[in-house]
C-alpha cells in the first residue's frame, strides 16, 4: 500500500490527542454533576451504562480521526487499467540560421537569444507535439512533430550561424519543409513559430505563406533583433572581422519587422519584437494554449487503485456512532420518568 500525499500522515497524532482532551472534558463535567447532585440522587444514575457510552465515544472519535487522515492521504493498492490522452496542438519551430544571426545586436547574439526562446516556448508548452525547422539557403528537418521535449533541446545545440551546406537566406524552403510536417487530416490545431530576423534574400516565402494559410497554419514570428541593427562578426581566429559588401563597406544587418508582421497578419498569428534578452514571450504562450486541442497520443496505463473510500465510509461510520453514544445520557427510570 502506499499513500499519494504522506505529508497528511501526521493528522493520526491528533486521534490519541484528542481522545485525552475529550476524556478530560467528560471528567470534569462528571465532577461538576457530582458536586451540585444529591448523594441519594447521584447514586441512582446509571454510572455503568454512562462508562460504557463514554468508552464507546472515545474509541469512535479516534476512529474518525485516523480514518479521515488516511482518507486524505489517499491509500493506494492494487492496479486498474487506465487511457492516459495527450491533448494539444502541433508546434513546428523554424529557427534562422543564415550569418545575419550572428549579429549581436542582442546579447550575446541573435542565435543564442532566439535558441534560448525555442527551449523556454517547448518547456512551457508541455502537451503538445513540437518539430524543429533550420532555416537557411534551403529548409532542414532536424526533428519531426514529437512530445519528446529533450530532442528538440539537444536539435538545437547543433545549430549556428551558417552551420548549413547552402548559405543564405531563403525563409521559403523553411516555410514548405514545415508544412510538410503537418499531419494531413484536419485544418485545426497547427501552430508554426518563426525565429527570425526577418532577412529574405528573394525566396518565394509569400507562395509557401499561402499554402500555410489555406491548410488551416497560425503562424507567429519572433522578431530577433534591433531595427539599429550591428555589424556581423565573422568567426576567425587570429583577428576580429565582419562581412563586408562588394565595396569593402562592412554590411549592418538590421531587423526587418515588416516582413514578419506581414507573415503574421496574413496568418492571424502574432508578432513580438525580441530586442532584448529579457522579452516575455507569455502572449506567444498564451495564444496556443487557448486554441483548440485534439488528441495527440494516448496509451493504456496501470495505475494505482485509489481506495481512499473505505477509510472515509470508516470515519464516517464512526462519526454517527460517536453521535449516537453521548456518554452523558442515563436511559436509567424511576417512577416512570427519565432521570
Amino acid at each position: 500500500m502506499t499513500f499519494a500525499h504522506t505529508d497528511t500522515l501526521w493528522l493520526a497524532l491528533l486521534a490519541p490527542l484528542a481522545v485525552l482532551a475529550m476524556a478530560w472534558l467528560w471528567r470534569l463535567q462528571l465532577s461538576a454533576i457530582a458536586a451540585w447532585a444529591a448523594t441519594g440522587l447521584w447514586r441512582r444514575l446509571d454510572l455503568r451504562h454512562r462508562r460504557r457510552n463514554l468508552a464507546i465515544s472515545l474509541a469512535m472519535l479516534a476512529v474518525a480521526i485516523l480514518g479521515t487522515t488516511l482518507a486524505l492521504s489517499r491509500p493506494r493498492w492494487g492496479t486498474i487499467e487506465q487511457m492516459v490522452e495527450r491533448r494539444g496542438v502541433d508546434i513546428v519551430f523554424v529557427l534562422d540560421s543564415s550569418l545575419s544571426m550572428q549579429a549581436r545586436d542582442v546579447a550575446p547574439s541573435r542565435m543564442d537569444i532566439g535558441k534560448a526562446l525555442v527551449r523556454r516556448l517547448v518547456a512551457s508548452l508541455p502537451g503538445h507535439r513540437t518539430a524543429l525547422v533550420q532555416a537557411e539557403g534551403k529548409g532542414l528537418i532536424l526533428s519531426p512533430l514529437t512530445v519528446d521535449t529533450a530532442v528538440i533541446d539537444l536539435l538545437l545545440d547543433t545549430v549556428y550561424p551558417a552551420s548549413l551546406p547552402e548559405p543564405g537566406t531563403r525563409l521559403g524552403s523553411a516555410l514548405e519543409q514545415a508544412l510538410a510536417l503537418f499531419p494531413p487530416e484536419g485544418e485545426k490545431h497547427r501552430v508554426l513559430v518563426l525565429v527570425s530576423d526577418g532577412e529574405d534574400h528573394g525566396s518565394n516565402w509569400k507562395e509557401s505563406l499561402s499554402e500555410l494559410t489555406e491548410a488551416g497554419v497560425i503562424v507567429h514570428a519572433l522578431g530577433v533583433g534591433t531595427q539599429r541593427g550591428s555589424p556581423i562578426q565573422l568567426q576567425s581566429e587570429n583577428e576580429i572581422r565582419y562581412k563586408q559588401d562588394s565595396d569593402g563597406r562592412i554590411v549592418v544587418s538590421k531587423l526587418d519587422p515588416d516582413m514578419l508582421r506581414t507573415i503574421v497578419d496574413t496568418s492571424g498569428g502574432l508578432y513580438i519584437e525580441v530586442d532584448s534578452p529579457s522579452v516575455d514571450p507569455g502572449p506567444l504562450m498564451e495564444a496556443i494554449n487557448s486554441m483548440e486541442k485534439r488528441t495527440v497520443s494516448g496509451e493504456v496505463l496501470d495505475i494505482a487503485a485509489e481506495r481512499f473510500q473505505w477509510p472515509l465510509v470508516l470515519a464516517a461510520i464512526a462519526t454517527a456512532l460517536f453521535l449516537a453514544f453521548p456518554p452523558l445520557t442515563s436511559t436509567q427510570r424511576s417512577g416512570g420518568g427519565r432521570i
